[in-house]
């Protein structure tokens, strides 16, 4: 059998749009690929992920396991949670540390409910299930919880002498709008239903939305819900928590029409560093004749690590992690370029497919900015990134970006009566007055993060089909724009470097 290692290198040298500095599975099935259980331990970062096993019954849903020293460089771990006839798949959860300080792992168990596994080593190599498992079985029709509250994607915290577990879904009996369920135990075996555990807003969410993969937090001297809805990707609100109940004071997207930025989960490490992933979903179609399987491939990507945090008015920075920085090599430079209205100005001294460009400009009140990316020399492939200062908008404008027309930048996920295809995802984000616009593009085969001042940041699949996809270009449109600096550096493959564990 092939090792892990092996898998990955083979994916790299086989597939252009591989990435090859953020986190990839070696296995062969990732629909879905949720990251969960993430956790930091003997100086460890420990990260698990759904997979699937088409050797097993029931799609075969399972936690992989890798863990890593510097968020980059990964060993593979061998299969850590595996269904059975009782929970036919293992599905979202996360990781805690009970009142003895050890680690444990918390599932959706499929067709049974809330489900608990503690590790039998300190390297969280084997895990064992619960013999009471499941700790909170999915209410059947008739029992005191039907219609009252919905058992799945649990998060787990331990607060004071009593363990706290929220339960995602939907408002009951109604199945409307986004709320989670909290419930309450002192030995994460025997739970009490407590209470819904905040209140959905109309103005900020839909009715068909749902509160799934939730993830809770304090963040500076705030709280943090992190979750999806599966109808809109990634999300967050900011608010006040007050003895089992969480009051949203803000809700704010991390995925926008056209983006596939979904599951998110977080840590928190030795340093106090709020660190999340999160899925980026493939968006190329397949024939009919291939089924699943290259999309279920291709799916297997995560995000770069995000270190979340607060600013000193209470809203959230989201930057890359310095150890990327260790990556760049060959710095490529230019500075004081002035972009006068509808210039186009290439950058030929810099081009790629896997590298980082950091750009400062000076954007005038009104004015238009694009860093033009993967460009072909005759520009029949570009992936446009654009700041429109007059409208407050970050956008990656995938119009051009592939000629390859399986590609689509299908929106929301999983419903099947909106627009198939929208190419420009947009945003919010607005300077402050006075203040320049602070890019930091991080470009890996088919995938593009876009970091502005710290503030926000867009996540784009991108599948140009040329080799020569490669160019930079600089625009300005409705007023010249001066550009401080652009450095670019290549990205060196952490992938490549990949092991393996027994």
């Amino acid at each position: 059998m092939q090792s892990k290692p092996a898998a990955i290198a083979e994916r790299i040298a086989s597939d252009p749009h591989t990435p090859h500095y953020h986190f990839i599975a070696p296995e062969s099935s990732h629909w879905p690929f949720d990251p969960n259980g993430a956790i930091f331990w003997n100086d460890r970062y420990h990260l698990f992920y759904i997979f699937q096993d088409p050797d097993l019954p029931h799609a075969g849903h399972c936690w992989g396991h890798a863990s890593s020293e510097d968020l980059l460089h990964w060993t593979y771990h061998p299969t850590a949670l595996i269904p059975d006839e009782v929970q036919k798949g293992i599905f979202s959860g996360c990781a805690l540390l009970d009142k003895s300080g050890r680690p444990v792992l918390v599932y959706h168990g499929v067709d049974a409910g809330t489900c608990i596994a503690t590790p039998e080593d300190d390297e969280l190599i084997v895990w064992r299930k619960s013999p009471n498992n499941p700790v909170i079985p999915m209410p059947a029709e008739g029992d005191t919880g039907w219609g009252v509250y919905r058992v799945f994607d649990p998060h787990v915290w331990l607060q004071g002498d009593t363990y706290h577990a929220i339960l995602g879904d939907m408002v009951k009996p109604y199945d409307i709008r986004d709320t989670v369920y909290l419930f309450t135990s002192k030995d994460l075996i025997h739970w009490a239903p407590a209470r819904q555990f905040y209140n959905p807003n109309p103005h900020w969410t839909g009715e068909d939305e749902d509160c799934a993969c939730p993830d809770f937090f304090q963040i500076g001297d705030r709280h943090m819900l992190l979750c999806i809805s599966h109808t809109r990707g990634a999300r967050y609100y900011l608010g006040r928590y007050d003895n089992g109940t969480f009051i949203p004071e803000e809700h704010h997207r991390m995925n926008w029409p056209g983006g596939s930025c979904f599951a998110p989960e977080s840590l928190l490490d030795d340093s106090g560093r709020r660190i999340m992933w999160a899925w980026v979903i493939n968006q190329m179609r397949v024939r009919a004749d291939q089924g699943y399987a290259q999309i279920r491939r291709d799916g297997g990507v995560m995000t770069l690590p995000r270190v979340l945090s607060l600013d000193e008015v209470g809203q959230v920075r989201i930057e890359p992690p310095i150890e990327l920085d260790t990556l760049r090599t060959n710095a490529r430079e230019y500075h004081d370029l002035t972009i006068d209205l509808d210039q186009v100005v290439a950058l030929d001294r810099i081009s790629g497919d896997v590298m980082e460009v950091a750009v400062i400009a000076t954007v005038p009140d009104g004015a238009v900015f694009e860093l033009q990316v993967r460009v072909s020399p005759d520009t029949q492939e570009l992936t446009r990134i654009v700041f429109d200062r007059a409208h407050s908008t970050l956008s990656i404008d995938n119009g051009a970006s592939s000629l390859d027309s399986r590609v689509s930048h299908y929106y929301p996920i999983g419903r099947s009566d909106y627009p198939s295809d929208v190419p420009v995802q947009t945003a919010p984000f607005a300077l402050h007055a006075g203040e320049r616009l602070e890019l930091r593009v991080y470009l890996d085969a088919s995938i593009m993060e876009v970091f502005a001042n710290g503030r926000q940041c867009v996540t784009g699949r991108i599948y140009p089909t040329r080799a020569d996809s490669t160019g930079v270009r600089l625009m300005a449109r409705r007023a010249a724009t001066t550009v401080h600096s652009v450095v670019a550096w290549d990205m060196a493959s952490a992938n490549s470097a990949s092991t393996e564990s027994a």
